[in-house]
């Protein structure tokens, strides 16, 4: 169902823009809706079927101060199962974003408009599709603009800002076929490696291994909010563990340390010694 009374969040940033609530829905391939209509529902599970595009909107009775602008974007991963908990390792394969605007806050008048659209590619196998608010891309990298793929058995709960979400599919994500080994040379055979001769017992027993446990999933779920922030509010870095109290700090090494000065004061500190010793060699002779 349409939600018509959606008001902007409270959260404000130093730029003056308030955290905005998007209304998004499925379309085919000629625009029209698929399944429910405008929505800010959140919910990971929300969609039963995979959203090829979407369009969104910014939800009415909204007030969007000039220059505000927020991110919405669409991605889609391959997962090792059908479900949060068994996708495993998630790998990108598409991206879409868009940038919504005062322009785009829906009104009653604006049942025909058209709107701003998402569209990633159909996945054909065990697959994730996210509907977020920010333009990152979460691939694992360590780039600007780029940040932690979605990852269950540790718990990692990426894209942040989630607004909504697909999990499924009915088959595993199978590398390509690699290519067919090249043939040997015509008329020559390959060599049978011979087999070590020497006593029974010289063989060593084969060692006995144990196959890794499976992780156990996570009690985490990824939450949702149809309410995102503006461009201007991006998702922190990762900090880099800070070095331990207990450690006292490196020695300064930089062009600005005090090179000339520590140099000039063991200089000094080798000439006295040396004189302090000749004085000594010179008492005890005479």
């Amino acid at each position: 169902m349409p939600v018509l009374g959606a008001t902007a969040a409270s959260a404000t940033t130093s730029a003056g823009c308030q955290s905005a609530t998007v209304q998004y829905r499925i379309v085919d391939t000629d625009g029209n809706p698929v399944g429910a209509d405008w929505t800010s529902q959140g919910g990971f599970h929300l969609w039963d079927t995979a959203p090829g595009a979407v369009e969104v909107r910014l939800a009415p009775g909204q007030k969007i101060g000039d220059g505000c602008t927020y991110p919405v974007s669409l991605a889609e991963y391959t997962t090792e199962g059908s479900s949060w908990y068994t996708s495993g390792h998630q790998t990108l394969v598409d991206k879409a974003t868009v940038h919504l605007t005062a322009a785009d806050v829906a009104d009653a008048k604006d049942a025909r408009r058209t709107w701003q659209k998402l569209t990633v590619k159909t996945p054909d196998c065990y697959g994730q599709i996210d509907l977020y608010g920010d333009d990152v891309i979460y691939d694992g990298k360590s780039e600007d603009g780029h940040g932690p793929a979605p990852y269950e058995p540790d718990g990692v709960v990426t894209p942040y800002h989630l607004i909504a979400a697909w999990n499924g599919g009915d088959k595993p994500c199978t590398p390509e076929e690699p290519g067919t080994p090249a043939p040997s040379p015509s008329g020559s055979t390959p060599a049978t490696p011979s087999t070590p001769t020497g006593p029974a017992d010289s063989t060593p027993p084969a060692e006995e291994t144990t196959p890794p446990t499976t992780p156990e999933p996570s009690s985490t779920t990824p939450t949702t909010t149809s309410d995102v922030p503006p461009l201007e509010s991006t998702p922190p870095a990762t900090p880099k563990p800070s070095p331990s109290g207990s450690t006292p700090p490196l020695a300064e090494t930089g062009s600005s340390a005090p090179v000339g000065l520590i140099a000039g004061g063991a200089a000094l500190a080798v000439a006295i010694g040396a004189a302090a010793v000749y004085a000594t060699t010179r008492t005890r002779r005479s």
